[in-house]
């Protein structure tokens, strides 16, 4: 299985996983730690084990990727801005379906 692949091919799958235990929203810093324990975390709900060392590898990897699509801005070594936004959930309300403002 190609991890970092993975990652990049599911891409909002896996920020909306992690969005659920960090605040990650348009503009918001985002840590080098916390993705590599999210991604961690990710894998395992797949029964896929990574170790830390590949799970830190991965982290860098995936991040460098965003950079190049400008999707996270570098804001030092381990920290950067989410530059990208999250689809409005859509929430139904006695049976019509509304778009919720996030």
């Amino acid at each position: 299985m190609n991890h970092l692949n993975e990652l990049t091919s599911n891409k909002m799958m896996f920020f909306n996983f992690m969005k659920e235990k960090y605040p990650i929203f348009f503009n918001s810093n985002i840590f080098l730690r916390d993705i590599q324990y999210a991604i961690r975390t990710y894998f395992k709900r797949k029964d896929v084990e990574i170790a830390y060392p590949l799970a830190e590898k991965l982290a860098m990897d995936f991040t460098k990727h965003l950079e190049e699509k400008n999707e996270l801005v570098r804001l030092s070594s381990n920290s950067w801005k989410v530059n990208f936004s999250f689809p409005k959930p859509v929430e139904e309300v006695e049976g019509a379906v509304l778009d919720k403002e996030v």
